[in-house]
């Protein structure tokens, strides 16, 4: 089953809604939602002796808490706090329905069984992207087909079909900018603070983001398929700098962008 031409239209609007003019006057990051990626019996890429959906959850639940603790006038929402599986339009809904002002999404990266060496981090934004460029989207979105009635809750979306990548390319993702903004703000302190190899900020067609209507990042914190970093992203000082750059740039970020 595939997209109509009037599915975009759709999309835009039941996910695009714009901010208005006053409410971009007297914005301010109040409301944060962390989604830890994959969960329950989706485990996500598979390390030598960790999966991607628990190290996204360690990541997940300590970033929270030390926004809970250092910066508790913002409110954090979890997309998950257990080993559950969330249904992706469930994760990207309880962002819209709580007009989250960002939505960041924590995975571990991976790459074939044979490449052991690569290595570093990379953010994605929703956004346009050309055919060749769709491994990470078809991977992340790939989990779609796990779920229950993933037609009738996804209007046909079929990861597999390149037409579907074509259509909600469509969308214009009205935070892009911001998306971007935060997403650099991210690679430079995992650059700059942790010493990580920067593979660059990305824009896809990754179903999660294209649905969130406020600026949304999903960081990959590292390659789990590497023994070194898989070994970090599951050691409690590798989690805590990941933590902290990444506190630290929305940090940044609200403060460039809050107004009274």
């Amino acid at each position: 089953m595939r997209l109509s031409l009037k599915t975009p239209l759709l999309l835009i609007f039941l996910f695009g809604s714009a901010l208005s003019a006053d409410a971009q006057n007297s914005y301010k990051v109040k409301t944060i939602v962390i989604d830890a990626g994959h969960g329950g019996g989706k485990p996500g890429a598979v390390g030598s002796f960790s999966k991607e959906k628990d190290i996204a959850l360690q990541v997940a639940l300590k970033l929270g808490r030390k926004f809970e603790e250092e910066m508790p006038d913002i409110k954090i929402l979890y997309t998950r706090k257990t080993d559950v599986d969330v249904d992706f339009y469930k994760r990207a809904g309880l962002a819209n329905d709580n007009k989250a002002d960002l939505f960041i999404s924590i995975h571990a990266n991976s790459m074939p069984a044979r490449n052991r060496t690569t290595k570093g981090t990379e953010t994605f934004v929703a956004g346009m992207h050309r055919i060749n460029e769709q491994d990470v989207a078809i991977r992340e979105n790939a989990d779609v087909m796990l779920e229950k009635n993933y037609k009738e809750n996804y209007g046909g979306f079929d990861p597999k079909d390149p037409e579907t990548f074509i259509i909600l390319s469509l969308f214009k993702n009205k935070f892009r900018n911001k998306s971007m903004e935060l997403a650099r703000l991210i690679q430079n302190n995992y650059r700059e603070t942790d010493n990580r190899i920067d593979r660059g900020i990305k824009e896809q067609g990754i179903l999660i983001l294209q649905r969130c209507g406020m600026p949304a990042v999903l960081t990959e914190i590292g390659f789990i398929s590497n023994p070194e970093e898989e070994r970090y992203m599951n050691s409690s000082a590798g989690q805590e700098e990941i933590v902290n750059s990444i506190f630290n740039a929305v940090k940044l970020y609200k403060k460039g962008n809050d107004t009274n």
